[in-house]
């Protein structure tokens, strides 16, 4: 598990845009969603399509204080497509869909405000 960054948290050290540009964050629609089980921390395990060009991928979210399964399918979610897989439990999370903590740690999901296309990369 990695460390949350909260606000007031120094940013990270500087980098430059090559290096940004190697991390390759997607949009994807969520096509379906439950409840991880045999995670050790709440989880929903997500299967989000990014279209032609990425496919669709699985992810593991810790996102249970905000969303319920039923809430997420059809919504859109970023994601970085290009980490290696990790596994969790007995689930194989491909994709690492990205939030942002709220004033208690809890993870609120980063997305567009307009729908965008599937596989459209972060520019």
């Amino acid at each position: 598990m990695h460390k949350v960054d909260l606000p007031g948290d120094a940013p990270a050290d500087p980098t430059d845009f090559d290096t940004f540009r190697q991390i390759d964050v997607r949009i994807g629609t969520v096509l379906e969603a439950a409840p991880l089980e045999g995670a050790r921390k709440p989880a929903i395990r997500l299967v989000i399509d990014f279209g032609p060009g990425v496919g669709e991928k699985k992810s593991s979210a810790q996102i249970t204080e905000h969303y319920t399964p039923e809430q997420l399918v059809g919504r859109q979610v970023m994601a970085v497509v290009n980490f290696p897989p990790r596994q969790i439990g007995k689930f194989m999370s491909e994709v690492l869909t990205l939030g942002f903590p709220d004033d208690g740690g809890a993870i609120v999901l980063a997305a567009p405000d307009t729908p965008v296309p599937n596989g459209a990369r972060l520019a």
